[in-house]
């Protein structure tokens, strides 16, 4: 008995470089159920290459959820409408036969299209790069209960270090802000003894650095948390705006 396939439409963004002008091209697929939506893709850009045509040029790597590189916009939703995955780990069986799906790259200034549905992160990276380091010892590894740390507050910093960095916050924000991606990773070092060092230099050039690359203001709309594949909770954009005000007072340029 043969599986019983979805007939799909798919209406795909296509745009050859940063600087061209892109528009949705339309794509007719059966699929089985059981595919990944990145699957699905390969079908499409193997069907396109047998015929001799330029295929969609998408972005991914691990396909399990933890690169981040997969990011893209399935109608209206980045990642897609099942909450607290990536695209990668979407599969055609969360789709009715008949659909139409429009799949497009996350949308930010900060986030300029390369082709298709590829856009540059580049800047989250650069964010990452002016936070620093963290101040530690050299040496041999150093004995796990050396330095103590309650469970609550461990396990809080693993979730904030859970971010992937995908942009999904940025995409999902009406104004491209990356508050919850740099609040995610100001959280991880500020939670921990071996981040109080830089904690507060760290968290204002981050902020500084995410004010250069083009993103938005926060306006507490929760749309990062809710689109975000980790679940990273906006209580880290509430510690980092904390960090960044005591930045500010140790350096007297708060008047109180």
């Amino acid at each position: 008995m043969s599986e019983k396939k979805l007939n799909l439409t798919l209406k795909i963004w296509r745009q050859t470089s940063a600087n061209a002008v892109g528009n949705f091209a339309e794509y007719k697929i059966a699929v089985s159920p059981d595919t990944s939506f990145l699957e699905m893709l390969d079908e499409i850009n193997n069907d396109l290459e047998n015929k001799n045509l330029e295929p969609i040029a998408f972005e991914s790597d691990c396909r399990e959820g933890i690169c981040g590189t997969c990011g893209l916009v399935i109608n209206g939703q980045p990642h897609g409408p099942v909450p607290r995955v990536a695209t990668c780990q979407l599969h055609m069986r969360n789709f009715k036969d008949g659909d139409i799906i429009w799949i497009e790259p996350f949308r930010a200034k900060a986030f300029p299209v390369i082709k298709d549905l590829i856009v540059d992160r580049s800047t989250l990276d650069r964010i990452q790069e002016a936070g620093g380091f963290i101040s530690v010892n050299t040496g041999s590894v150093p004995d796990g209960n050396a330095i103590p740390i309650s469970k609550d507050v461990a396990s809080e910093a693993m979730d904030s270090a859970a971010c992937i960095g995908c942009g999904a916050c940025v995409a999902a924000c009406k104004n491209a802000s990356a508050m919850l991606f740099v609040s995610a990773k100001v959280s991880q070092f500020a939670l921990l003894p071996q981040g109080q060092p830089e904690r507060y230099q760290r968290v204002e050039a981050m902020v500084k650095k995410m004010d250069e690359m083009g993103f938005g203001s926060c306006t507490n709309t929760y749309a990062c948390e809710a689109e975000c594949p980790k679940g990273i909770s906006i209580r880290n954009i509430a510690r980092m705006n904390r960090d960044y005000f005591m930045s500010q007072l140790k350096n007297e340029n708060v008047e109180l």
